[in-house]
């Protein structure tokens, strides 16, 4: 499936537009279970990874959906090992898997 197009309306590269400090570093994603659309998927939450680049601010998806005005929220890209999301059931732990997941998913974990 292809992806839309970025345009004025949904991305920017600056990141003075959100109010939220960048990450870097390894975080956690939000064990949240909101109802309704979410771009996060179930089985990263609550996991660990390593932010492995910012990738802009955009305007929130999870808002989007519903018609409702969407404010700017930074989107990194993590990386998360195989180990990390499935234990010992990973058939290859050290391969990776990346995922993009908006700020208000992502906790920092101290090192």
């Amino acid at each position: 499936m292809a992806r839309p197009p970025v345009t004025e309306r949904n991305a920017t590269r600056s990141d003075e537009e959100t109010s939220a400090p960048s990450l870097a570093g390894r975080v956690r994603v939000a064990a949240m279970m909101p109802p309704g659309h979410v771009r996060t998927p179930a089985y990263l939450r609550g996991k660990t990874g390593t932010i492995e680049r910012a990738l802009g601010a955009f305007a929130n998806p999870e808002k989007l959906a519903y018609g409702l005005p969407a404010e700017k929220r930074r989107l990194y890209r993590v990386r998360f090992t195989m180990d990390e999301l499935w234990g010992a059931e990973a058939e290859t732990p050290g391969d990776t898997l990346d995922a993009e997941i908006y700020d208000h998913w992502l906790e920092r974990v101290a090192d």
